[in-house]
């Protein structure tokens, strides 16, 4: 392998891995939080609704300062790697899966709540009355209405991982073959006067928000002629 692939394809890879990971595990969170704010009656769900969405207004500095601090060495992060003998989960892949995560919330929760909505009353009704029980109707019913919100979620919250950079460099820092990005990758070649491999990088990086931004506008475009 050449120096010039050494340089571009680990972070290629690591970013790969960091938002599929990523994904995954939004997914399980952020399902069953969005089934309950789509459906709860309680008073307080959209205090829920608006901490969950924060990272979209807060600065990634700010993210990425308190996650320092609760990942850090003196923070809940710290006694939680002192059980393998590492003084802190801060400037680890770990560190970069839980940071991505927080970040990449909101774009996953809102998409698949908006579809749990959508689906309305009906539908679980139906399934009640052939005495389906909650558990089921929302395996075999309500989740796979939904799908084109998930769906959503999935591209978003991938996308979004893929893209982030302040709460990456805050938290994971810049470290090859651990932390470093293509974000963080990009950054740091401009810094060095990388040209050739920032322009492919961050071109690669167009080409992929492109693909998107297509994938989100053919989704809308499925769901809006399933629902004529």
């Amino acid at each position: 392998m050449s120096d010039f692939s050494l340089h571009i394809w680990p972070p290629v890879l690591l970013t790969i891995e960091l938002a599929t990971i990523t994904t995954l595990l939004t997914l399980v969170i952020a399902t069953p939080l969005a089934w309950w704010l789509a459906r709860s009656q309680s008073w307080w769900k959209e205090i829920v609704a608006a901490v969950v969405s924060l990272p979209i207004v807060l600065p990634p500095t700010v993210l990425g300062f308190y996650l320092l601090v609760v990942l850090g060495p003196d923070g809940p992060g710290g006694m939680v790697a002192g059980l393998w003998g590492a003084r802190t989960l801060a400037f680890t892949f770990t560190g970069l899966v839980i940071a991505s995560i927080l970040a990449s919330m909101p774009f996953v929760v809102q998409p698949i709540r908006n579809a749990f909505a959508a689906i309305g009353d009906r539908p679980l009704e139906v399934a009640a009355t052939l005495r389906a029980s909650p558990t089921r109707a929302f395996w075999t019913v309500a989740l796979p209405l939904a799908s084109p919100g998930l769906l959503s979620g999935s591209v978003l919250g991938f996308a979004h991982t893929v893209g982030e950079f302040g709460v990456v460099l805050m938290i994971g820092g810049n470290i090859p073959g651990r932390t470093r990005v293509m974000s963080t990758a990009i950054f740091d070649f401009v810094e060095t006067m990388q040209w050739r491999e920032a322009n492919i990088l961050a071109g690669g990086m167009v080409v992929f928000a492109f693909a998107v931004i297509l994938s989100m506008i053919l989704i809308e475009k499925r769901v809006s002629r399933a629902r004529a």
